[in-house]
C-alpha cells in the first residue's frame, strides 16, 4: 500500500513503546487530508489547514499517542494495585469507545487489541489491589492513631499549664502548641472536636487567670506608683534642706518606706527611683560639702576653746563668788559664739566648765542661805529650844535624885548631855549667819 507524502517521524513516547511508530500508519493527501491506514482500508481523520504535511500528520499522530498513553497508564495502574477494579472496567469501556471513534494516526487495530487484554489484567491483579487497599487502610489507621496520640499529647500539656504562673513562658508555649495542633493531621470529626474542646478550654482557663492576674497586678502597680509618688515628692522637697541631721534621718525613713511599698511596673519604678535618687544625691552632696567646710572650721574652733578653757579654770579657787560669777558669764558669752567643735572634745570641755560653774553655784547658795532672815530666826529658835530642853532635863534629874530615883535621874542627865552637844553645833551654825 502506497503511503503518499508520509513523513518519516520518530517517536519515543508511550505509544511507540506499546505498538511501534504510529507515523507508519498515516499519510497526507494532495488536498491536505490526513488518512489513517487500517486493515480495512484508509480512513480520513481530518486536516490541518495552513500547516505542512509533516505538521498535519504529527498533529493526528499526537492524538493517537495520547490514547495509547491512556491505555498504557491504565495497565500500569492496574498492575500496581492502585486502581479500583470496578473503576478500571469503566475506564476500559470508555477507552474502547474512544479508540473506535479516534481520529488519530497509528496502529489502531493493535491498540484495540492491547486494550482488550486489560480486563484479564484487572482480574489477575485484583488481589494486588485488595492487598494494597488493606495496606492503605492499615496505614491510614496507623496515621489516625499517631495523629490522635500527637493531639492527645498537645492537649495533655495544655491542661498541665492551666495553673501555671509563668505567664510569659506559658503564653508562648500555648501559642507553639496551637501551631503544632494546626500542623497535626485532622482526625474523625467527633474525636477532633472533643480534643479541640479540651485544648481550647485549657487555653481559655489559663488566659482568664492571666488576665485576672495582670488586672490585679495593674491595680496593685498603680497603688505602688501612687505611694512612691508621695515618697518621691517629699524627697524632692527636702533636696535643698540645710537641716543635715534631721533631713538625713528623714531620707533613711523614706528609703525604708520605699522598700516596704513593694514593686511596681518596671518602667514607672525606674522613673520614680531616678527622681528619688536625684533628690537624695542633691541633698547629700550639699551636706558632704558643708561637712568638709565645717571640718576645717572645727579645727580652728578647737584651738579657740582650748585657749578659753584655761581662762575658765583660772577662776578656781574662788574667794569672791560674785566677781567669779561675772567673769564666768562673760567667758560663757564668748564661748558660745565659737562655732562647731568636735563633739567628743566638746563633752570634755563641758565637764571642765561645769566643775567651775558648780563651785560658783555652791558658794552662791551657801551665801543666800546664811543671809536669809527666816533661816537665822529658825536657827535661833533651835538654839533656844535646845537650851530650854537641857534646863528641863537638869531639873528632872535633880528631882529624881532627891526622891532617890537614881536610874530615872541618870536617864534625864544623859538626855541633857546629848542636847548639850547638839546645842554646841547649833550655836556654831548660828554664828555663820550674816547680820
Amino acid at each position: 500500500m502506497e503511503n503518499t507524502n508520509t513523513p518519516n517521524l520518530s517517536n519515543t513516547g508511550a505509544a511507540a513503546a506499546l505498538i511501534g511508530d504510529p507515523a507508519k500508519f498515516g499519510r497526507v493527501g494532495e488536498d491536505g487530508t490526513v488518512y489513517v491506514i487500517t486493515p480495512t482500508g484508509d480512513r480520513a481523520v481530518g486536516s490541518y489547514p495552513g500547516k505542512s504535511p509533516e505538521e498535519a500528520l504529527a498533529y493526528f499522530v499526537k492524538k493517537f499517542e495520547m490514547a495509547a498513553s491512556e491505555v498504557a497508564l491504565l495497565a500500569a495502574r492496574i498492575r500496581s494495585g492502585a486502581m479500583v477494579p470496578s473503576d478500571a472496567h469503566v475506564a476500559v469501556n470508555k477507552l474502547r469507545t474512544q479508540i473506535t471513534e479516534l481520529n488519530g494516526v497509528g496502529d489502531l487495530a493493535n491498540l484495540a487489541t492491547s486494550l482488550e487484554k486489560i480486563p484479564a489484567l484487572i482480574s489477575e491483579h485484583e488481589g494486588a489491589y485488595q492487598a494494597r487497599k488493606a495496606a492503605q487502610n492499615a496505614e491510614r489507621e496507623a496515621r489516625k492513631v499517631e495523629a490522635e496520640a500527637i493531639k492527645e499529647k498537645i492537649v495533655a500539656e495544655a491542661e498541665s499549664l492551666i495553673d501555671s504562673v509563668a505567664w510569659k513562658v506559658t503564653t508562648a508555649r500555648l501559642k507553639e502548641l496551637l501551631d503544632d495542633w494546626k500542623k497535626a493531621p485532622r482526625l474523625d470529626k467527633k474525636i477532633d472536636a472533643a480534643l479541640w474542646k479540651r485544648f481550647s478550654s485549657s487555653r481559655n482557663k489559663f488566659d482568664k487567670r492571666r488576665r485576672v492576674h495582670f488586672s490585679n497586678l495593674d491595680s496593685e502597680q498603680k497603688k505602688v506608683a501612687s505611694t512612691k509618688e508621695v515618697i518621691v515628692k517629699e524627697a524632692e522637697s527636702l533636696a535643698n534642706s540645710r537641716e543635715w541631721l534631721n533631713t538625713a534621718k528623714r531620707y533613711k525613713e523614706l528609703m525604708d518606706q520605699w522598700k516596704a511599698s513593694g514593686r511596681g511596673k518596671k518602667s514607672a519604678d525606674t522613673a520614680l527611683w531616678n527622681r528619688f535618687k536625684a533628690a537624695q544625691d542633691t541633698f547629700f552632696k550639699s551636706k558632704n560639702a558643708d561637712m568638709d567646710k565645717r571640718k576645717n572650721s572645727m579645727v580652728e574652733n578647737l584651738v579657740k576653746r582650748e585657749a578659753m578653757i584655761v581662762e575658765f579654770e583660772a577662776l578656781l579657787p574662788i574667794s569672791d563668788f560674785k566677781s567669779a560669777k561675772n567673769k564666768f558669764y562673760d567667758l560663757m558669752g564668748k564661748w558660745q559664739k565659737i562655732g562647731m567643735t568636735d563633739r567628743k572634745k566638746r563633752s570634755t570641755f563641758d565637764a571642765r566648765i561645769k566643775k567651775v560653774e558648780d563651785e560658783i553655784n555652791d558658794l552662791e547658795r551657801n551665801f543666800q542661805r546664811k543671809s536669809d532672815p527666816s533661816a537665822k530666826a529658825q536657827a535661833n529658835k533651835v538654839v533656844q529650844g535646845l537650851a530650854e530642853a537641857i534646863e528641863n532635863y537638869e531639873k528632872q534629874a535633880a528631882k529624881a535624885e532627891a526622891a532617890g530615883q537614881t536610874a530615872k535621874a541618870m536617864v534625864a542627865r544623859e538626855a541633857a548631855a546629848a542636847r548639850r552637844g547638839w546645842l554646841e553645833q547649833a550655836q556654831k551654825g548660828l554664828t555663820e549667819f550674816t547680820n
